[in-house]
């Protein structure tokens, strides 16, 4: 199929580009970006009058819920979901059940991904069998059946000698290990340590969770030389120890979630379990060091955490309800909300939010995405037509019930939030059109 998307505002970061162009797609690549291309005969016009033409969307942190939880979330309902947020690719944690620790699990996802014809899935293999932080997975096994890199997802890896022989062994093949910091004793409440953790007798997880984490994985990167990249963020006192690392040198990256980023923990309410998050939602100065640390790249990316989760499981007292929230098709709409909040000037802000979306995750992936690594999160002559078209301008109120997802929870429900998805492309394919969707 030849498409030719005309008339939008073309915004490619990892350029600067912002201009308004025709794109050509022939083949699955983009053959051509400029002004009034009238010798192209497209077998289907875009019009994108109004809209952004902009990078797909590559979220670094998405649970598809397959294998193992499909009452919460099946490939078919996720990746919709995805494509219709703009998410033309995607990395998923391994804590699946079984868990992401054998090749033949990892083929299989990547399979069933494929068949749907949507967003790109990259998964991320366990680090340890069965996460239980004892025994080292076989890294190069599951690097050849599709891994992106390692991970122990939200299991906390108790033995350092085995995080250290861990990264040693990732280092010496050059595989990234995504680690989300939290000290297994101190991390094991349910809300922010707080005054309002202790008002609502809630049991807190204290900021030290998060530092003492860092401080041990700084260290023993520093003797391994092993590449970390750091999932969710949550603390002013993470960024500042991020901020160091990254002044020191470390080859570390890190990424911060959309509801860290716009909620606190007063969000939370009289017990309000669609606030119950994984990390937990932490105090305004918090917030206010995150969205200064993505504005100035101390944290490189912005992801989901997409974790869609049935009733029966949030509709539960705080404590008890399992953490996780929806959170793909709000990616975007988050992020344009994030830029105009922080930046004075709205070009500036929406380039900076759809860095963070598009070309800074693809540099955390970096070599780990084989053949796209040269296309993924930009705009170019040669690159693979993975393509978000947006209207910026569009409004739309979070209504769960409306929400592609199985999981119908998120924090957001009733906000009034900016940027509507008309079309996502993935290699040239329309996988989501607006006109097409009861949206």
């Amino acid at each position: 199929m030849k498409l030719l998307i005309k008339n939008g505002r073309v915004i490619d970061p990892a350029s600067g580009l912002d201009a308004v162009c025709d794109v050509a797609i022939a083949s699955g690549r983009i053959v051509a970006i400029q002004a009034d291309i009238a010798d192209f005969a497209a077998t289907k016009n875009i019009d994108a009058t109004g809209c952004v033409v902009a990078p797909g969307l590559i979220d670094l942190s998405a649970r598809l819920r397959e294998p193992g939880h499909e009452h919460e979330g099946m490939l078919e309902s996720e990746l919709a979901a995805a494509v219709a947020g703009g998410v033309t690719s995607l990395v998923c944690p391994p804590d699946t059940d079984p868990v992401l620790d054998e090749p033949g699990l990892v083929e299989m996802l990547k399979f069933r991904a494929e068949k749907q014809h949507q967003s790109r899935v990259f998964p991320l293999g366990a680090l340890t069998r069965a996460l239980k932080g004892d025994a080292l997975t076989e890294m190069v096994e599951l690097t050849e059946a599709g891994c992106v890199g390692f991970s122990q997802a939200e299991v906390p890896l108790e033995n350092t000698l085995v995080l250290h022989r861990a990264l040693q062994y990732a280092a010496s093949f050059g595989y990234g290990v995504w680690l989300r910091p939290q000290e297994v004793h101190l991390g094991r409440g349910v809300a922010a340590s707080g005054a309002l953790a202790t008002r609502l007798g809630l049991s807190g997880v204290p900021v030290a969770a998060e530092t003492i984490a860092l401080h041990t994985i700084f260290e023993l990167m520093r003797s391994s030389g092993a590449r970390v990249h750091l999932c969710r963020i949550s603390s002013a006192a993470g960024v500042a120890l991020v901020a160091a690392a990254k002044a020191q040198g470390l080859p570390v990256t890190c990424d911060v979630s959309i509801n860290s980023l716009h909620l606190t923990d007063a969000d939370i309410g009289y017990f309000d379990s669609r606030m119950r998050l994984q990390p937990p939602l932490r105090q305004q100065r918090d917030r206010d060091a995150l969205r200064q640390g993505l504005v100035d790249g101390t944290i490189d990316a912005l992801v989901s955490d997409h974790t869609p989760v049935d009733d029966d499981a949030k509709t539960l007292p705080f404590a008890e309800a399992e953490a996780g929230a929806t959170g793909l098709e709000l990616l975007l709409s988050l992020a344009c909300k994030w830029g105009a909040d922080t930046h004075k000037d709205s070009a500036a802000g929406l380039m900076r939010a759809l860095a963070v979306l598009t070309t800074e995750p693809a540099r955390v992936l970096g070599s780990a995405l084989g053949t796209l690594q040269a296309s993924a999160g930009r705009l170019a002559k040669g690159s693979v037509a993975d393509i978000c078209v947006f209207d910026p301008a569009a409004e739309w109120v979070v209504a769960p019930g409306a929400l592609r997802s199985q999981g119908k929870h998120t924090p957001f429900s009733g906000y009034q939030l900016p940027g509507r998805v008309r079309y996502t492309l993935v290699g040239g394919q329309i996988a989501y059109s607006a006109l097409t969707s009861d949206r």
